[in-house]
């Protein structure tokens, strides 16, 4: 018998415009809403719909708790619905450069992602059985803001 091995397969690149402006309910929480976007990977190819929106938790100490919820038509007729939570940590001197339009990297964050998904698409119901686990590899604050994300299956 193997160890627990885990093994990541490509699943799909999310990326995510940032619709409008933010709503900030007090310091520690700011929910980001997104109309639009796309999905593309193997298996799957799409666009975001409303509802999509992320309930950004600002954490002692700096970190932020995401809370998300997306909503996704494929290309063939599927409706997905994608939950996830994870963390982001960003540097204090970066937030600035953030908000004021620049794009943050992979190597300028960590931004980690846990989303599960849910469909009644027998086509995608493999899904429903999926674990995946996302990284940012872009962030842009500012005007034309947008997450972008490469999400894996777990195996």
């Amino acid at each position: 018998m193997s160890g627990p091995n885990i093994v990541l397969e490509p699943l799909m690149t999310l990326h995510a415009p940032i619709a409008g402006a933010p709503q900030r309910i007090d310091e520690t929480l700011t929910i980001f809403h997104s109309d639009s976007g796309t999905v593309e990977g193997p298996r799957i190819k799409g666009r975001i719909l409303a509802p999509t929106a992320d309930w950004l938790r600002a954490m002692p100490g700096g970190s932020l708790r995401v809370d998300a919820r997306m909503s996704i038509a494929t290309d063939d007729g599927a409706q997905i619905h994608v939950q996830y939570g994870g963390v982001i940590g960003i540097a204090p001197a970066d937030f600035p450069r953030m908000a004021a339009g620049e794009t943050l990297g992979p190597h300028e964050m960590y931004f980690v992602t846990a989303p599960l998904f849910q469909t009644g698409d027998d086509r995608y119901a493999w899904l429903n059985r999926t674990q995946a686990i996302g990284k940012a590899v872009a962030l842009k604050g500012g005007d034309g803001g947008y997450v972008r994300y490469e999400l894996f299956a777990v195996t």
